[in-house]
C-alpha cells in the first residue's frame, strides 16, 4: 500500500515522502498512530498543493533578500555616538544600533542577528560589516562613527 508519511517514521522515511509499505504496517503501525495516510489521489494532490507553496516562499524569500542585498550593497551607514573627552566611545556600536540605522536611513529591514561586525567598533571612523541575508546572499556595507554633538 502506498502511504504519504505526515512525520518522520525511523526506517521508513522523512515526513512528506510516499512509502509502499506493507497493508498491516500502513493500516496498524502509521495510519492509526497518525504518522501517514493513504496515498490517495486527493491526498497526493494536496501533498503537491503544499510543496509549491513551501517553494513559492523560498522564492518569495530569495528575492526579498537579493532587493535589500543589491540596495545595501557598497552603502555607507552613518551612526552617531557619544564619546569621552578623549575620543573613545561609552561602550560600542552593536549590530543592534547598525539595524536601526539601516531601517532610518535606508528603509531597509535587516535583523540584527543578520549583521556580522568583524572587530568591535569602539572608536570613531569608518569599518567594514557584512549582512548575511539568506544563504549564499549576503551584501558587504560600511559603518561610519561620527559623534554625536547632543
Amino acid at each position: 500500500m502506498k502511504v504519504i508519511l505526515l512525520e518522520d517514521v525511523k526506517g521508513t522515511g522523512k515526513k512528506g515522502e510516499i512509502k509502499e509499505v506493507k497493508d498491516g504496517y500502513a493500516i496498524n503501525g502509521l495510519i492509526r498512530k497518525g504518522l501517514a495516510q493513504e496515498a490517495t489521489a486527493k491526498n497526493l494532490n494536496i501533498l503537491q498543493g503544499q510543496k509549491d507553496s513551501a517553494q513559492h516562499k523560498i522564492d518569495v524569500e530569495v528575492a526579498n533578500a537579493k532587493a535589500v542585498a543589491e540596495k545595501l550593497e557598497g552603502k555607507t551607514v552613518c551612526v552617531k555616538a557619544k564619546a569621552g573627552q578623549n575620543g573613545r566611545l561609552f561602550g560600542t556600536v552593536t549590530s543592534k544600533e547598525v539595524s536601526a540605522e539601516i531601517k532610518k536611513s535606508l528603509g531597509l529591514d535587516v535583523e540584527k542577528k543578520k549583521i556580522n561586525i568583524p572587530m568591535k567598533i569602539e572608536g570613531f571612523g569608518k569599518f567594514s560589516a557584512e549582512a548575511k541575508l539568506y544563504a549564499g546572499i549576503s551584501a558587504k556595507f560600511f559603518v561610519e562613527v561620527s559623534e554625536d554633538e547632543n
